[in-house]
This record gives C-alpha cells, structure tokens and sequence, in this order.
C-alpha cells in the first residue's frame, strides 16, 4: 500500500454549485403561482354561477327544496338512515359488488352472491333482523354473520367495515334497499 502515489483531491467546479442553486430558486419561484392556480380552480370553478336547486327526498315521502336559483335541477333521494341512493350507485359500482351480486337498479346480473332485487327481505327475516336496513349493513360489513341459503360463506370480502367511510357505507345501504322488491 505504500507504494501507491497519492490521490489528488478534485477540485469543485463552481458553475455546478451556483447553477444547482439557481435551478433550486427558479423551481421555488414557480412552484408558488402553480399552487396558488390550482388553489383557486378548485375553489373558484362556478364563475359567478348561482347554485343549482336541490330536490330531497326521504324514505317518508316529504320534499324539500331550496330556492330555485335557476333552471338546472340535481335530485337527490335520501333514506331515513341519510344516505343517498345515487351516491350509494357509485360505491355499488366502484366496489364492484355487481360481479357477484344480480341487482336491476345498478344493471348487474352476478350470481356467485344472492340476488339483491328479492334475496333481501326474505334474508333479513330468516335472520330476525327488525330493520331491512340493519340486515343490509350488517351483510356489508360483517357478512359471515348470516349466509343466505344455498350459498357458500368465505366469499364476500369482509373488509367493507373497515373500507368504506361511514357515509358511503349510509349511502350504499340506502341504494339497495331504496331499490330492492321487499
């Protein structure tokens, strides 16, 4: 080893340092007006548009509806749980439960779990639930609980509870029990 001549120690070169700093600044000083842009896009989207009027209604049939600020009309259908069936669709559909399940309001025809456009009330009864609503969230998050008859238990995923938001999980339930044949 002592027969090695010594490394020299290599210079820096000064232009890398000072154009990594200018790079640094001018990636400082347009990250700012990006934020602030998509920060005021995201809030600022109507353009002065007055809000549309929203019609509710509940699982006891009374509507109520705000001031009509202009033609356009978004309906929305709660439950007396307080979910909301068409939120309730989109959970069915981005959940996927249409592959397994048969049920007409979301167009699916799955068969490997029960038909939820009749399977529903006659299920809830046979496990004495006093609530079709209960019976349909309990099956969502806890679906070993009851098995329907003539299908086998292990197959729908038990992690909806923990998965779902408390909202979409209202929602879910309001969808298929708004649209189940009781």
């Amino acid at each position: 080893m002592d027969s090695l001549p010594p490394v020299a120690a290599k210079k820096k070169n000064p232009w890398t340092s000072t154009s990594e700093i200018i790079l640094w600044l001018l990636f400082v000083a347009l990250i700012f007006p990006a934020a602030f842009a998509g920060y005021a896009v995201g809030h600022y989207t109507s353009l002065g548009k007055p809000p549309k009027t929203v019609t509710v209604t509940t699982a006891g049939g009374s509507t109520s509806e705000s001031t009509p600020t202009t033609t356009e009309e978004m309906t929305t259908t709660t439950s007396s749980s307080g979910g909301d069936t068409a939120a309730g669709k989109t959970v069915f559909a981005s959940e996927s439960c249409g592959g397994c399940h048969t049920f007409n309001a979301a167009g699916s025809n799955g068969s490997i779990g029960p038909d939820l456009d009749t399977a529903i009330a006659t299920d809830a009864s046979a496990a004495h639930e006093d609530s079709l609503e209960d019976f349909v969230k309990e099956s969502i998050v806890d679906p070993e609980k009851y098995i329907a008859q003539g299908y086998p238990g292990g197959v729908m995923p038990s992690d909806f509870g923990k998965k779902l938001t408390r909202t979409q999980l209202d929602d879910l339930v309001a969808f298929i029990v708004s649209n189940t044949n009781q």
